[in-house]
């Protein structure tokens, strides 16, 4: 049973894979001072629960943007797994994608295991939009190889921000609005959010089309894909375990 770590900025997701299908899979937010066991307290109560030990789990990977918490993560699977992780970043670990970029060690580890689920699952030159602590727009080619990409603030930052900043705009649910025009502040806000985000992803799809110059395939993950996909034809395809399937897909390419 292999462990795969997405360590993001919000949350970190702990998932299990069984070298068929993802059989658990749980989250804790990111914290920098968390420690090993700290992280093993939790986790193994949630393993208790499905009647899962820790000698169940054979091998691991992890991806992380926040550095703070490799180390921790790391030793968790030394001290309590008996196993050594791959780390996605570091040079045993083979992406089989190539980054055309100039300085290929920018791009974060979560945006690159995105691309290679997305290429091996779906193929065809993509853009990727993933809905999380950033909105990101990810570009990979016919081969499947990083071609640029886009950040944004996410659209929960941006709630957080205008409620910390604004003392009078209480902070308010992301959803859909009836209408765009809001007869209430709260109405007003939950607009600007909504359709201000999709018109931006939107009008950022069609200049990433122009500028590409191919016919590409949109695909959407992260929390709020969803609700977005339901409100444009510009999303085409929507998985919420694209970067967990990433991590799976690399480790066992790596064991070969």
């Amino acid at each position: 049973m292999l462990l795969a770590i997405d360590a993001g900025n919000t949350n970190i997701v702990f998932a299990l894979h069984d070298e068929e299908k993802i059989i658990h899979k749980w989250r804790i937010s990111s914290a920098d001072s968390r420690t090993a066991d700290e992280y093993m307290v939790w986790l193994s109560q949630l393993m208790n629960f499905e009647n899962l030990e820790a000698t169940d789990i054979t091998g691991a990977i992890i991806a992380t943007v926040v550095p703070q918490t490799l180390f921790p993560l790391q030793l968790l699977c030394r001290r309590y797994f008996n196993c050594t992780a791959l780390v996605i970043g570091e040079d045993n670990v083979n992406l089989n994608v190539k980054v055309k970029l100039p300085n290929p060690a920018e791009v974060g580890a979560d945006r690159l295991v995105n691309a290679v689920a997305a290429h091996k699952r779906y193929s065809g030159p993509m853009v990727i939009i993933d809905f999380g602590t950033a909105t990101t727009f990810d570009v990979i080619d016919e081969n499947g190889d990083y071609y640029g990409g886009v950040i944004s603030p996410g659209v929960n930052l941006s709630v957080e921000a205008l409620s910390m900043a604004a003392a009078k705009l209480p902070r308010v649910a992301v959803e859909k609005p009836d209408k765009v025009i809001g007869n209430s502040t709260i109405s007003a806000i939950q607009s600007g959010i909504f359709y201000g985000y999709l018109s931006m992803i939107e009008g950022m799809v069609t200049r990433i089309f122009a500028e590409f110059g191919q016919p590409m395939k949109v695909l959407a993950t992260g929390g709020l894909a969803p609700l977005f996909n339901e409100a444009t034809d510009v999303i085409e395809l929507v998985d919420q375990e694209l970067t967990t399937y990433g991590l799976f897909e690399i480790y066992w390419a790596n064991q070969n």
